[in-house]
């Protein structure tokens, strides 16, 4: 059984002898008994199986994608032949990756209170992506994304390796952080300041009907910059954790955003707190959970590592209306939430692309000679 942590008082032995001076009463004060803080009651946690929960889900869900692509790629061979290969239909989740055009379609819905009938699926997916993210923080990040997935895989292999991560010095840490509000500014700007007969006419252009075409091509066909970007990104997620997710990624800046007026929130118990602080010493995201009495910060992806990592009973739980949330609870919802949102659009018909196969088999053979429409 660990000690517990507390703040001691030295003891000053009292002399009879120095009469009753100010600093000899001090002293008998600090010596007697009632004036020690008392020592907190430690009561161990139960095995905790959050990790494993979530890593459940990080697999199943990664499982998902490694499917959608490839169905995604003999669907695409498929037209790329002229129909002389296996035939796949198109599979709409797929349309997971093109967050920019669930934005514009997010943009013409709510001018138009319709939803396009190219590329749904985007404004499906985000929906009930940012809906995870007001219930459950960033937890989409932490349990359902695959680059984050990979990239904790990457930190938590170079931590075998190595001993150890590293953490970016404050100075640089901070402005990095910044990079990612900057990125996904920058795609807001340009997504709002769209009509919605804009956002249509890209969406049916050839470019915005193949646009998940042309994002296959590019891992299909990498190129040598693109080869090194990568590389890079992969050795700096093996010596830093989540390099990409913290200081790069639009998408978790924008779920992070989201996340800020959520109701569920990791919070603390300094009554049956430790100050152990190993809370902070596990977060991916350096927070100091251990300073904190509810973790608010855009940064948090309910990952639940620092609630594995606390050896307190009642000292630090996920929490939404005074209610303990379990990481099966957070599984759940997160299931939830995707197959309603799902669920609705394919009965409501509003999960597939409406684009007649013709122009698939006119399009995808073509389809790096499209330029981005200006």
């Amino acid at each position: 059984m660990e000690p517990a942590r507390y703040s001691s008082v030295p003891l000053t032995f009292y002399r009879p002898a120095s009469s009753g001076s100010r600093p000899a009463r001090a002293a008998e004060r600090a010596s007697s008994p009632a004036a020690r803080p008392a020592r907190k009651e430690f009561v161990r946690r139960r095995g905790d199986r959050s990790q494993v929960v979530r890593r459940s889900v990080q697999a199943g869900f990664l499982l998902l994608n490694l499917w959608i692509g490839a169905r995604f790629y003999l669907f695409v061979r498929y037209y790329e032949s002229g129909g002389g290969t296996v035939f796949a239909s198109r599979p709409p989740g797929v349309e997971g990756y093109l967050p920019i055009a669930g934005l514009m379609n997010l943009k013409y819905f709510l001018g138009t209170g319709t939803i396009p009938v190219v590329h749904p699926a985007a404004l499906v997916l985000l929906l009930a992506f940012l809906g995870m993210a007001f219930a459950f923080r960033k937890a989409f990040c932490s349990w359902l994304c695959p680059v984050g997935t990979v990239s904790e895989w990457l930190w938590q292999g170079g931590r075998e390796m190595f001993g150890r991560t590293w953490v970016m010095p404050r100075w640089l840490d901070l402005p990095l952080r910044g990079l990612k509000y900057l990125v996904l500014g920058l795609f807001l700007w340009a997504v709002l300041g769209m009509s919605a007969q804009a956002i249509q006419a890209f969406m049916e252009s050839p470019y915005g009907i193949i646009a998940d075409v042309k994002m296959l091509n590019f891992f299909r066909h990498l190129g040598q910059t693109g080869a090194v970007v990568l590389l890079a990104l992969a050795a700096w997620s093996v010596l830093v954790k989540n390099p990409w997710c913290r200081y790069l990624c639009p998408y978790g800046a924008l779920l992070g955003l989201v996340s800020l007026p959520s109701p569920a929130a990791i919070r603390r118990s300094p009554e049956a707190c430790i100050d152990c602080a190993k809370c902070a010493k596990a977060c991916p995201s350096l927070l100091p959970v251990d300073q904190l009495i509810a973790v608010r910060s855009a940064e948090c992806t309910g990952c639940l590592e620092c609630v594995a990592a606390c050896p307190a009973a009642g000292a630090l739980d996920l929490s939404a209306a005074g209610r303990r949330l379990t990481a099966r609870a957070v599984a759940w919802g997160l299931a939830a939430i995707l197959t309603g949102m799902v669920g609705a659009a394919i009965v409501t018909g509003h999960w597939h692309s409406q684009v007649p196969e013709h122009l698939y088999f006119d399009l995808v053979p073509r389809a790096n000679s499209f330029a981005h429409p200006r």
